[in-house]
């Protein structure tokens, strides 16, 4: 008799230990990954043994919840199982955005946060109709850029000066402007957070003008940093179209375009006689979403199977854990708003010009003077944590980011937000810096 293993036993070993090294937790043992704020190293701490803490404006740091999640292992995406947790994704994404209106509906796609902007595009415009886009940093022109390609009438009304809003009265002449000249803007895209500059706008209070304005205009609000952590009426605030992704505050690893459109947006999109696009034509993607919400499977592409999962995780146990958005929203604003205190005390500025106007997501902070921008984010990095450097035109080289979303802003983890703003602190004064 052999004593060599079969080769069905290599097989299932083969398989056993594939699930054990793609397994979060214990990989987390293997790689001395602080999974915890007892295993984070504090700012004094180098992180020779540990990985790096990321702190960016996205991704964030993701719960175990969802990292285990992760490791789902394979189903067919018609299978009864992959079935019922795309629909209590889809059902639970209503209850993201706020949204009770039957003719709604939720997008869940494969692709990032930038699809979003494609979805706006393909679907919401022909090449002759207008669109206005409120910019309020390097994000919202990029959204501008993106629908170009579809139509070469986009106009931009800019904020004042970095670190400010789009003015109200002047998105209200405008829209007034187009529609008394017989040609109405067919969309408005409002940014909620500009990444780049960390400004809020707010989306009501556009709403408000649009409806009372140009009530025809579809409402566009990317909402990619600010879901989970700014509200967002749906229906209340008469939006037609908002786009997130996973790898921010919704706390799952990148790959997600998640979106929601109204009776009317989605009407626009069907009514689209030449389509400009084949993967983000919402003709293709509404009865694919429309079946799994019902419990049925449909192909149109294959779903990320493990990221949907994931996010069926985060929306359960982690955003609408309460059962509603709100107590998230409320959790990043008590942190965001203790971040900026302790980074105002240490004497250092904020970009957006007051708090009403800053997002809650990050803190967009200006260099103090005479401390060398490589130097101080080097100095972070050393201390164990990433951290994101400027990247709106003249000004990137004089600011940083520090994302706080998530599990290590609001979660179980949340004291490694804390970590992070003494590593900042600690930095500073080993850079000579002082108030």
């Amino acid at each position: 008799m052999s004593n060599k293993p079969s080769l069905s036993t290599i097989s299932r070993l083969t398989s056993l230990n594939r699930f054990i090294l793609s397994n979060p937790l214990t990989n987390a043992l293997l790689v001395n990954r602080p999974t915890n704020p007892s295993t984070t190293p504090t700012s004094k701490a180098t992180m020779s043994s540990a990985r790096q803490l990321t702190f960016i404006p996205g991704p964030i740091e993701f719960s175990d919840a969802v990292l285990q999640a992760m490791s789902t292992p394979s189903q067919a995406h018609t299978s009864p199982e992959f079935i019922a947790t795309f629909q209590e994704a889809l059902k639970n994404t209503r209850k993201l955005f706020k949204s009770t209106d039957a003719n709604a509906q939720g997008f869940v796609l494969n692709g990032s946060g930038t699809l979003g902007w494609d979805i706006v595009g393909a679907n919401f415009l022909n090449a002759n109709e207008k669109a206005l886009v409120l910019s309020t940093g390097f994000f919202s022109d990029s959204l501008a850029e993106a629908l170009r390609v579809y139509t070469d009438k986009v106009d931009i009304i800019e904020a004042p000066g970095f670190g400010q809003t789009v003015e109200f009265h002047k998105i209200a002449a405008q829209l007034s402007e187009a529609k008394s000249a017989g040609a109405p803007y067919k969309l408005i895209t409002i940014t909620q957070t500009d990444t780049s500059s960390g400004v809020l706008s707010d989306v009501k209070g556009i709403s408000e003008i649009v409806k009372k304005t140009s009530p025809e205009t579809l409402i566009v609000v990317d909402a990619v940093c600010a879901t989970a952590c700014e509200p967002l009426e749906f229906d209340a605030w008469g939006i037609d179209y908002v786009l997130t992704a996973s790898q921010k505050a919704v706390g799952v690893p990148s790959g997600l375009s998640i979106s929601f459109a109204s009776g009317r947006a989605i009407a626009k999109a069907l009514a689209k006689e030449k389509p400009v696009a084949f993967y983000s034509s919402l003709k293709k993607w509404l009865p694919i979403m429309k079946a799994y919400e019902s419990g049925a499977g449909a192909y149109f592409a294959t779903p990320a199977i493990q990221l949907v999962t994931a996010y069926n995780v985060s929306l359960k146990q982690e955003l609408l854990a309460s059962g509603s958005i709100d107590e998230r929203i409320q959790a990043h604003k008590v942190a965001s708003d203790a971040f900026k205190d302790k980074i105002e005390a240490l004497g250092l500025k904020l970009v957006p010009v007051s708090r009403d106007v800053a997002a809650h997501g990050l803190s967009v902070i200006y260099y103090p003077e005479g401390v060398n921008a490589g130097d101080l984010l080097s100095k972070i990095r050393e201390k164990g944590f990433t951290m994101a450097t400027g990247i709106y035109k003249e000004y990137k080289t004089k600011y940083f980011r520090v994302g706080h979303m998530g599990v290590a802003a609001v979660g179980e983890r949340k004291k490694e937000l804390d970590l992070a703003s003494n590593a900042i602190k600690d930095s500073l004064a080993e850079l000579g810096y002082k108030k």
